[in-house]
């Protein structure tokens, strides 16, 4: 097998490690590139594939997410990952690992953490790397590998809901909370969703958004019922899809283009957050992006109604 193909069978699982490390589809694919440069740049061939292309990436992806960390500080609004609509690794015995920590919550989390922590991890806790393995990657000691995994481990545990709704579950609730969505059902909406329920979008000063978060069962079920229907107007729709592992829905205008990601939160058999990505830069890896200004017009002119 020659490194190109070797490579190839190892796209998946280093794509998966750099976009957990850093919350960016395009950043992970700029990272898995360079790790591949490098390694068609080796002019001895390393002892293991696996084990080199994965101690680039994250390396790669640790130097990425410092100097990333200093742009999300001045970031405008809040600051959501990149949406992910399909994992391209997989593995059966660790499929519930996979599809927790791609989450929009646990990206949240791991935000949280040191770089270098983040890494570790990624690579212990989520793709059950060694501890040898994982501290030829960071270039730390075992020792030091352990310490910063229980720190890791402390941080996620402290931000996590204490009660996760199953696959089944989330799927059914789901359901109901889009039928209810388009149809502009208030009652229905506000019955699926938390008291203490979140929305807020992610547009980073590029496109039309909220002024801040919302919060509180009935505003939020207020807000979605009046201004999701006014979007179906003007020819948007909703296109049910996995977002990062969960549920979530992509909107495309007339053409086809993507105006938006939405990814829910569902725990203990109620909507928790609704998170909406509407920044043009998160939302160019999906397709051609809509033109989110002419839409906002659009919307305007149709609340207005006939003159």
């Amino acid at each position: 097998m020659d490194r190109a193909e070797e490579f190839q069978g190892l796209r998946p699982l280093l794509f998966s490690i750099a976009y957990r490390i850093l919350g960016s589809e395009a950043e992970a694919e700029d990272a898995v590139q360079e790790a591949w440069l490098r390694f068609d740049g080796m002019t001895e061939e390393p002892r293991s594939a696996r084990a080199f292309l994965s101690t680039a990436v994250t390396r790669i992806s640790i130097d990425v997410l410092r100097s990333a960390r200093v742009r999300r500080e001045a970031y405008v609004g809040p600051w959501f990952p990149e949406p992910l609509l399909e994992d391209p690794y997989e593995d059966p015995e660790r499929s519930a690992e996979l599809a927790d920590s791609v989450s929009m919550a646990a990206l949240l989390l791991l935000e949280r953490l040191s770089p270098l922590e983040r890494a570790v991890f990624v690579l212990r806790e989520v793709f059950a790397f060694g501890f040898p393995e994982v501290a030829a990657a960071v270039g730390r000691s075992e020792a030091a590998c352990r310490q910063l995994a229980v720190r890791a481990r402390r941080h996620m545990a402290e931000g996590r809901p204490r009660f996760e709704a199953d696959r089944a579950e989330r799927e059914e609730l789901a359901a109901r909370f889009f039928d209810a969505l388009r149809e502009g059902d208030v009652v229905g909406l506000r019955d699926l969703l938390a008291a203490d329920v979140s929305l807020a979008g992610d547009g980073g000063g590029r496109t039309p958004q909220l002024a801040g978060a919302v919060s509180g069962a009935d505003r939020v079920a207020r807000l979605l019922a009046a201004v999701f229907p006014l979007l179906a107007r003007v020819d948007v729709t909703c296109e049910e899809r996995e977002v990062n592992g969960g549920p979530g829905a992509l909107f495309r205008d007339r053409d086809g283009a993507v105006l938006q990601a939405l990814a829910l939160d569902v725990l203990d058999g109620r909507v928790r957050t609704v998170r909406l990505v509407l920044n043009p830069d998160k939302l160019a890896h999906v397709g051609p992006v809509a033109d989110a200004w002419a839409i906002h017009r659009a919307v305007q002119e149709a609340r207005r109604g006939p003159r």
